[in-house]
């Protein structure tokens, strides 16, 4: 498949391929993804904004210059905390592919990094040369308000335009939490929103800090998605029990929605709102107690994203789309088409699902 290069969340060709719970498939128009959903469903967004998150500097020890790109962190809590995992590459920039870009030197516990107006310190390395968990100096005020100054957007080679922070905001992007964009929001503008209303589709939103997708590193890439916090709204819990009440699907736009809503009902007393760490890698064999069908962005096999589809079709149909996603020229990554994949009901779903109560477990709160 071919790479979206340009940087437009809405390009008017944007196509989307639905796959049936049934494993069929039929090609639509993106803008008509409200036209592929019943009435009574409930589509839910991640509404995280999107920080700069890359940070070019130099390693103090060595002077050798390097890239910092921010991963995750224990919490969403913007006002506490200066500690976040982070991927370090060596001298270059987005132009060169993740997967041939230069180690950093040698890191170390104690090793000081200047990134622009910043300082950080590595606390600790995380059992790989690229990834260390950093400290910033300075207050979380300074913190965040040099992040801005002197961060860029994770960006890779397949777009060759230096994005802007707007180019990775969704059109509801409220707190900045993510590392990379919640990007199968970039289908949403008000008129969708008012084409859902008029086909009677709910519509809420949750918050994930959406982490790095991909390192250039396979045996990185394998530890992808990393521990990644959320917020679950009560209001959207109880849309979520009110469409399952009626019959409805709970369709999540991405990956990182399907993240949250799964991790946040593995407790078996119900839906938990509130905060919580999403650690549930989602895969093959995954039961699903919660989310019926997922819009996403077109993907490669090995690839997180990819990886979590497979909890709602097997890998036959999933290869059956790849072909058809082929032959008809889907672009891919963040900026390309969607797909829209039913998920397909199997006996370990119908067990688990039996768990979930409908009713709101509004009293089981994880917090952070």
């Amino acid at each position: 498949m071919k790479a979206a290069t340009k940087p437009i969340q809405r390009p008017h060709d944007a196509r989307l391929l639905v796959v049936g719970a049934d494993g069929l498939f039929h090609h639509s128009e993106r803008a008509l993804l409200p036209d592929n959903l019943d009435p009574g469903d409930l589509l839910i967004a991640n509404d995280a904004a999107t920080v700069p998150a890359s940070l070019s500097g130099v390693h103090g020890r060595t002077g050798t210059a390097v890239e910092v790109r921010l991963a995750a962190r224990p919490s969403m809590d913007t006002d506490e905390g200066r500690e976040f995992t982070a991927v370090i590459f060596g001298p270059g920039d987005h132009r060169t592919p993740t997967e041939h870009r230069l180690p950093p030197p040698p890191l170390a516990a104690g090793d000081l990094l200047t990134l622009g107006p910043l300082e950080a310190t590595i606390v600790r390395t995380l059992d790989h040369p690229r990834l260390v968990a950093l400290r910033f100096a300075g207050s979380v005020d300074d913190m965040w308000a040099g992040i801005t100054r002197h961060g860029k957007p994770i960006q890779y080679a397949h777009v060759a335009e230096p994005l802007a922070l707007w180019d990775v905001w969704t059109r509801i992007a409220s707190l900045p939490v993510a590392f990379e964009p919640p990007s199968a929001g970039f289908v949403l503008d008000w008129r969708l929103l008012r084409r859902l209303a008029e086909r009677q589709i709910g519509f809420s939103t949750l918050t994930h800090a959406a982490g790095i997708s991909s390192t250039g590193d396979p045996r990185l890439d394998a530890r992808l998605p990393f521990d990644e916090p959320y917020y679950l709204p009560e209001n959207t819990v109880r849309a979520i029990a009110t469409a399952k009440a009626r019959g409805g699907r709970v369709v999540a736009l991405g990956t990182s929605v399907t993240r949250a809503l799964e991790d946040a009902a593995r407790d078996t007393a119900g839906l938990c709102t509130g905060s919580g760490l999403a650690t549930l890698r989602i895969g093959a064999g995954t039961p699903l107690r919660v989310v019926d069908a997922i819009v996403s962005g077109v993907h490669e096999p090995g690839e997180s994203h990819y990886e979590l589809l497979r909890a709602f079709a097997d890998d036959t149909v999933l290869e059956r789309m790849l072909v058809a996603l082929e032959q008809r020229g889907y672009r891919s990554h963040e900026f390309g088409d969607s797909v829209l994949v039913e998920r397909q009901l199997r006996t370990c779903d119908l067990v688990h699902r039996e768990r979930l109560p409908v009713e709101v477990a509004a009293r089981c709160r994880r917090r952070l």
